[in-house]
């Protein structure tokens, strides 16, 4: 019943998580209402997103330029490395302002059920910076359910034998909650409280 023009635009929001058919036509309809200043703007955020952003060389987290503002950051404790699932959990933290450490991103957790497997994930990489770089304490700051259960277990063996402690997010995240719900106060009791991992 929509123009053409109009439903491409409603299929297009509908590519974004969460979003279903009524608000995907809230928003198609919302942005016809924006000025053509609006609209530029709208559009080549979405340009220059896509263009520019991308993986910091040394921990993955998404950036504009070779290496993070993390990575960059000479002050930062370089005895401390938190693995995540990806680069919101890092600007989750960062914006907490309740971690000094360094920060790797995965590239997704191991799930087997669909087709994700240990290799699928970036191991390599983050194996080759723990080796080089000697850091004294691994966090895993995964989401509380099978994947992330299963994707900590398989790194610390890997781990094993080297002299390092590695830790875990305690509890109060609850199960099958992404990190990025999870409210502030929650999260930093979480990190506080991080338990070795048997």
């Amino acid at each position: 019943m929509y123009p053409e023009s109009i439903n491409n635009l409603i299929e297009s929001f509908k590519f974004l998580p969460g979003i279903g058919e009524k608000t995907a036509e809230r928003l198609a309809f919302a942005v016809l209402d924006l000025d053509e200043e609006q609209i530029d703007l709208f559009s080549s955020s979405i340009n220059e997103a896509f263009e520019k952003i991308h993986n910091c060389s040394i921990c993955n987290t998404l950036t504009d330029a070779d290496l993070c503002f993390v990575c960059k950051d000479l002050s930062r404790n370089s005895n401390t490395l938190c693995v995540v699932e990806d680069s919101k959990t890092v600007f989750l933290f960062e914006k907490l302002g309740i971690f000094t450490g360094k920060y790797h991103v995965l590239e997704g957790l191991i799930s087997p059920l669909d087709g994700i497997n240990p290799e699928d994930i970036g191991l390599n990489k983050l194996l080759d910076r723990i080796n080089s770089e000697k850091f004294e304490e691994i966090i895993f700051a995964f989401k509380p359910s099978i994947e992330g259960e299963t994707t900590a277990l398989y790194i610390k063996k890997i781990l094993e034998g080297l002299n390092i402690k590695i830790t875990r997010l305690a509890s109060g995240v609850p199960i099958g909650a992404d990190i990025e719900y999870v409210d502030s106060l929650t999260l930093e009791r979480a990190l506080n409280d991080r338990k070795n991992i048997e």
